[in-house]
């Protein structure tokens, strides 16, 4: 788990270039196996306000997806879109759901997977339940149960492909 608080695509990069995973591409005994996937979710924190359009959000996820292959070139990666955030769709969630587009553009369905489970988490309406977000950004117990079983069967196909 690398993921802090707050986190934007620049802090993800700047740890990926300054060691955060650095060792992880070469099994060691004792210590951590090479990992078969990583399952990223990141950029929500880059589209407050006027912050990132959506490209610039976009070209930040697929860095750290290319820095990802680059340092695990063993490990394949789940690439998930961007989770919806406020009660209803407004601009924001618009650009987050584009930036999430533009970057799904890099998954060729071998090394790199795409999934959008943001419906997962609406109301039929498409409105956003503070049971699931309780304000309406990060996940309750009850949100991190529903993105567990979304990407359960997707992680275990991909566990069970060869590279």
């Amino acid at each position: 788990n690398c993921g802090i608080g707050g986190d934007r695509t620049q802090h993800v990069l700047w740890r990926l270039d300054h060691g955060n995973i650095d060792g992880l591409d070469r099994p060691a005994a004792p210590g951590p196996s090479v990992p078969r996937v990583v399952v990223l979710m990141i950029g929500t924190n880059n589209s407050d306000g006027n912050d990132n359009p959506a490209r610039e959000i976009a070209d930040g996820i697929i860095a750290i997806v290319t820095r990802l292959r680059v340092k695990l070139p063993h490990t394949k990666v789940l690439l998930l879109g961007i989770f919806p955030r406020g009660e209803k769709s407004d601009a924001q969630r618009e650009k987050n759901a584009e930036a999430s587009r533009l970057a799904s553009s890099m998954a060729t369905g071998k090394m790199i997977h795409y999934l959008d489970i943001g419906p997962k988490f609406l109301q039929p309406d498409g409105t956003l339940s503070k049971e699931i977000m309780p304000d309406l950004l990060h996940l309750s117990p009850q949100g991190y149960q529903i993105w567990a079983e979304a990407i359960e069967s997707k992680l275990k196909e991909m566990l069970e492909e060869k590279p």
